[in-house]
């Protein structure tokens, strides 16, 4: 079965969701994400989650800044209380993100006490609530990315209700983490990896809901595993760890096979010298190296010298005045080894 797309008229933000790099606090900056744009043109890519209540409360509106070349680019809402993710939402809207996504599945303690995250499987009106108010207050899509259930919820019984509810309330769109999240007694490290997957359930829900867009999030790997769960029949593979620390495994080859765009993968050292512009224009602003080049250590993942390019970014980025030279000196030092083995 084939993978590229195949529907007319599907939208260009829904096309662009048939391969997502996941939001992951303190990764998807907007370094990081106009790093992987040079990896990929059509992949969506999210912001890491920016909460509501430093939006609307704290005037924290520089969280919103990107780069147009990051586009498309969606933005991570938490929160709780639906009149203020609607003011948030908007905000996003007309600083330009082509959509928002409402976080019900990060389990840490600190998004626990702001009462958001992954505890709001717990109360599905809240969370419709929440995407009504914000559909009602913005033109872009509203969707959201949620667990397979908490605690001891029965994902059986929880997940169709919950999904039923956020459709009727406007979501067209939702990633699913194929993992419950427990709220007690793990780390979020740990729900990362320790709750089992549970993808057979994702694709019952497709089935169940065939006019919901369902994306598949949670322990994928590779562009062959994405490419499965496509033939499948989901919507779209939302991708995290595995985006960011194999980034040109993921990304440089994803325009071809998920989108079927006639596009050639760019090679990593390329993409590394595509970026020493960016870099030079952040450190004229007044920004550092590292704040960009920690998001490129793993661009040589699996390849000969990638230890040693790991190590010429990181040793490098800590000089005092260090710029996009050090992206340069990185590959410089690949090469030598390159021509003495």
């Amino acid at each position: 079965m084939s993978t590229a797309p195949g529907k007319q008229g599907v939208s260009t933000i829904e096309r662009a969701a048939r391969l997502s790099v996941a939001p992951m606090m303190d990764w998807t900056d907007r370094h990081c994400r106009v790093f992987h744009r040079h990896l990929s043109r059509e992949t969506l890519l999210y912001t890491e989650m920016v909460t509501a209540p430093a939006l609307v409360r704290g005037g924290a509106a520089h969280l919103l800044d990107f780069s147009p070349e990051e586009q498309p680019v969606a933005l991570q809402l938490g929160g709780s209380e639906p009149g203020e993710l609607a003011q948030a939402a908007r905000m996003g809207e007309e600083a330009g993100y082509v959509e928002i996504n409402l976080n019900v599945g990060c389990p840490s303690d600190r998004v626990q006490s702001g009462t958001f995250g992954a505890v709001l499987m717990t109360t599905p009106d809240l969370v419709a609530s929440s995407v009504r108010a914000m559909r009602d207050a913005v033109a872009v899509p509203v969707t959201v990315k949620c667990r397979i259930g908490v605690d001891d919820q029965d994902p059986e019984t929880v997940l169709p209700d919950f999904l039923s509810r956020i459709r009727d309330a406007g979501c067209e769109r939702v990633a699913i983490h194929a993992r419950k999240a427990w709220l007690q007694g793990l780390s979020p490290k740990e729900n990362r990896d320790i709750p089992p997957l549970d993808y057979d359930l994702v694709l019952r829900m497709k089935e169940r809901f065939p006019d919901l867009h369902v994306s598949v999030n949670g322990g994928i790997g590779s562009l062959d595993e994405a490419e499965w769960f496509l033939a499948q029949g989901l919507d779209g593979v939302m991708i995290g760890r595995a985006a960011y620390h194999q980034p040109w495994d993921i990304l440089a080859d994803a325009d071809a096979r998920i989108f079927g765009s006639e596009r050639a993968a760019p090679e990593p050292d390329a993409v590394a010298r595509q970026m020493m512009p960016y870099v030079a224009r952040h450190v004229a602003e007044g920004g550092r190296a590292h704040q960009v080049t920690r998001h490129m250590l793993g661009l040589f993942a699996g390849r000969p010298g990638a230890r040693l390019w790991r190590r010429a970014l990181s040793e490098g980025a800590s000089r005092p005045g260090v710029g996009a030279e050090l992206i340069e000196e990185a590959l410089a030092a690949m090469e030598r080894v390159a021509a003495e083995a």
